[in-house]
């Protein structure tokens, strides 16, 4: 059984560690509500984004291509992967969650990926299980901008328009909420306005083709290719801003519960071992309760053996003094 010195060590080093999680969970709890108002404050542009490019590809005239982001590759042989993980641990499964899908979606795909990796836990993993990782972004911003998501769009963009990659997919943790974080896979180019559900960020998106009734009629200056040429690279953009922010939000969530479950195990810890050092305490005193009682005990005894024998010695004496005196008074 561990001593009373070692128990005291260990209850102060859990406590220790309880105010770090502490700590963790108050400031992830704080960067949270930030990062939610960050997914949130993005989603109308986008959205809007999507009615505008919708209506365009709606008023295309029927087989021509408006713009090479538009483009359905006939064959797919490779595809690019924009996988968002975080730079940091202590998050519970966040990180875990996401390269499990992902590793699932590469087994089930069967073909060459080119990987981009944003955050170095993800990067590591894939790394260690051979995957080929064609950028690396890592060390964001605690609320990264637009211009620090920026090339990280434009890389996956250019493998698409260089033919390196005939599809990009997304792979992001959707934050739904506090309590629940869902990973996703979804295709992010080729850019597709009638099929919203399918594309990134499709659930929080409108598709304007969806509407019923007359289409009506917009004029568009300089012309609707080069509308499109600005708005669908800028619209990528903001899919990949917009899932990196959810990627946040949810590391965050996952890292607040994570530290607070970790905060109340350390209590309970504490608890089970300062009833371990009572316990400990108590069976010490009750050690040494029983040492000075036997100490007492055997004290007796010795005194008791030394009154015996002196008393024998005493009564010796006695004996032999007699026997002396009888033997003087005997006549020679």
């Amino acid at each position: 059984m561990a001593t009373t010195r070692e128990i005291r060590r260990r209850i102060r080093s859990v406590r220790n560690i309880s105010q770090v999680t502490r700590a963790l969970e108050a400031v992830s709890a704080s960067r949270v509500r930030r990062a939610q108002q960050a997914v949130l404050a993005t989603r109308p542009y986008s959205q809007k984004a999507w009615e505008v490019l919708t209506h365009l590809s709606r008023q295309a005239v029927p087989g021509a291509l408006l713009h090479p982001l538009l483009q359905v590759r006939p064959e797919i042989r490779t595809v690019g992967l924009v996988l968002i993980t975080g730079d940091r641990g202590l998050a519970g499964a966040f990180t875990s969650n996401m390269v499990r899908l992902t590793l699932d979606y590469i087994h089930k795909r069967g073909l060459p990926i080119r990987m981009i990796t944003v955050g170095r836990k993800g990067r590591d993993l894939m790394w260690r299980r051979g995957q080929h990782i064609v950028a690396e972004f890592s060390r964001l911003p605690a609320a990264p901008s637009f211009l620090d998501v920026t090339p990280i769009a434009r890389t996956a963009i250019d493998e698409f328009l260089s033919g390196n990659v005939d599809e990009v997919v997304l792979a992001y943790t959707d934050f739904i909420n506090t309590l629940s974080q869902k990973p996703t896979v979804k295709r992010l180019l080729p850019i597709l306005p009638g099929e919203v559900e399918t594309q990134a960020m499709g659930e929080y998106l409108s598709a304007d083709g969806k509407r019923t009734g007359p289409l009506m009629e917009y004029l568009y200056e300089p012309s609707a290719e080069a509308i499109l040429g600005v708005l669908l690279p800028r619209l990528c953009e903001i899919q990949v801003y917009q899932a990196i922010l959810e990627s946040l939000a949810s590391e965050h969530s996952a890292r607040m519960v994570a530290m607070r479950n970790a905060t109340e195990n350390a209590e309970a810890l504490v608890e089970d071992l300062t009833l371990r050092l009572n316990k400990a305490r108590q069976q010490s005193i009750t050690a040494e309760l029983l040492d000075i009682a036997g100490g007492a005990e055997a004290l007796a005894q010795s005194r008791a053996r030394k009154v015996a024998a002196r008393n024998e010695d005493e009564r010796a004496l006695r004996e032999m003094m007699a026997a002396i005196s009888y033997q003087a008074r005997q006549p020679e």
